[in-house]
């Protein structure tokens, strides 16, 4: 039980409160925990220093964002049943302390020449804060909209995708301030970046658990009726608990959808910058091309960002499943588009690569509302934790997918855009597994339901 302060009793929203000061504080902790999407700015000077020399290089530069995403699942999996108990308020604290203090550990570990340290403190401390700061937010919101779920996963998780668009500038600039950046980057100078951008976010994510409120037992929108529903096949009235969630075809269907799309995306983002430089590696000097390159991951999280409010929004009007075949197919189709123009064209490439970036965010970003329609609103949250277990194993798959046929390209002399050819083939047929992975789901069977009042006492109980 948490204790005092963090109580979920603490932060009952009273009459009158506006739930729309609730979007600024989940925004508060998913643009800070959304850094996670700029680590590939980390990656040249960390390859330049602690791993020099080493022929596994870009493998073990992605370590610490794999480690942290799979550690971001299993934790999400783990404490998700705690969020709802102990409040937003509680995980959100505690989302602060171990994230930040994965920026500190970082810090020392680069600091010192032990690159273990910065697996550690950025992969699992990290990694533990990004689960426990990811689903707290996303709970509470969709308690808050229940008449426009869609919208209120695009907005939370927004923040998410574009953590990245102020990270990547941010990282970049503090990296050349303290001489971290470029072939004679100094071991010194990473170290600080770690150091500043966790006090940075220690004190950005504070913002979020002072101001979180969740509503009163029995709170609900003005003129919704919950009883109205869209006339939707796939929109249950019913409940299902997380134990039987995992029961159900739906769930692991809806788990192979978010794995490979998810899988898909995720490649290219943890290797962005090293991507954009290998399809167009002309510019007037290393230090332009960086810069280039760190423009590159701004934008992919700006389109991230976007994707994830607008196709999910979206998603309200036309169904979750119709959003989803947009997703996997359409994405599957740019995809083979990157690999058979390659670098001829790079408004071509950055319109391909922008849009498999939106599909990629507007997955994460309509999962919750999918899982709300198909098992509704009981323990939306603790099925949503475990649900992100597919994002844990998509970032294994992704990263090691791109990074070791890219070492092993580079090793066997290839060049350019060569380096990806068979990964993003791969992509492809991934997303085309998950296209018919979403074609199988269909409405939970009854016997998967809960009594009604079994689910109504135990939602007023355990409101977050």
């Amino acid at each position: 039980m948490a204790a005092g302060f963090l109580q979920r009793e603490r932060i009952v929203a009273p009459p009158g409160w506006s739930r729309w000061l609730v979007p600024p504080a989940a925004l508060a902790i998913h643009l800070a925990i959304g850094q996670v999407y700029a680590w590939s700015v980390f990656k040249l000077p960390l390859t330049s220093t602690l791993l020099e020399g080493s022929p596994i290089a870009g493998t073990l530069s992605a370590l610490p964002f794999t480690l942290g995403i799979v550690i971001l699942g299993i934790s999400a999996a783990v404490l998700g049943t705690k969020v709802d108990e102990n409040g937003p308020r509680w995980a959100m604290v505690l989302a602060t302390v171990f994230f930040s203090g994965g920026f500190l550990v970082s810090a020392l570990g680069v600091a010192i020449g032990q690159y273990w340290l910065v697996v550690f403190g950025y992969g699992v401390l990290g990694g533990i804060g990004l689960g426990i700061g990811y689903i707290s937010p996303v709970s509470t919101l969709i308690k808050w909209f229940p008449d426009r779920p869609g919208m209120s996963t695009g907005i939370a998780i927004m923040g998410f995708g574009g953590g990245a668009l102020i990270a990547s500038p941010l990282t970049n600039q503090l990296l050349v301030t303290f001489g971290g950046a470029g072939e004679n980057a100094a071991a010194g100078g990473i170290a600080q970046t770690f150091l500043v951008m966790g006090l940075i976010y220690a004190v950005f994510m504070s913002l979020g658990w002072l101001l979180i409120r969740v509503p009163a037992e029995g709170w609900k929108p003005a003129g919704w009726d919950p009883e109205q529903k869209s006339g939707k096949s796939m929109v249950t009235t019913a409940s299902v608990s997380a134990n039987n969630a995992i029961r159900t075809p739906q769930f692991w269907l809806l788990w192979v959808v978010l794995c490979f799309n998810v899988t898909a995306g995720i490649g290219i983002l943890e290797r962005a910058a090293p991507i954009y430089q290998d399809f167009f590696p002309d510019a007037t000097s290393p230090q332009a091309l960086a810069a280039a390159a760190a423009g590159f991951v701004a934008l992919l999280s700006l389109a991230n960002m976007l994707g994830r409010f607008i196709w999910s929004s979206a998603s309200d009007v036309v169904g979750r499943k119709n959003v989803y075949r947009m997703y996997l197919g359409v994405g599957a189709l740019l995809y083979l588009t990157i690999t058979l123009t390659t670098n001829t064209n790079k408004v071509l490439f950055l319109a391909c690569a922008l849009v498999i970036l939106s599909f990629y965010g507007a997955g994460f970003a309509t999962v919750p509302a999918y899982l709300r329609d198909l098992f509704g609103t009981y323990q939306v949250g603790a099925i949503h934790g475990r649900l992100l277990t597919a994002w844990s194993t998509a970032g294994v798959l992704g990263p090691v997918i791109v990074n070791a046929i890219a070492d092993a390209q580079i090793a066997a002399g290839v060049e350019g855009p060569g380096r990806y050819t068979l990964a993003f083939s791969i992509m492809i047929g991934l997303l085309v597994v998950g296209f018919i992975a979403n074609e199988l789901i269909r409405p939970v069977s009854e016997r998967f339901h809960e009594p009604t009042e079994t689910s109504t006492s135990a939602t007023a109980g355990a409101r977050s």
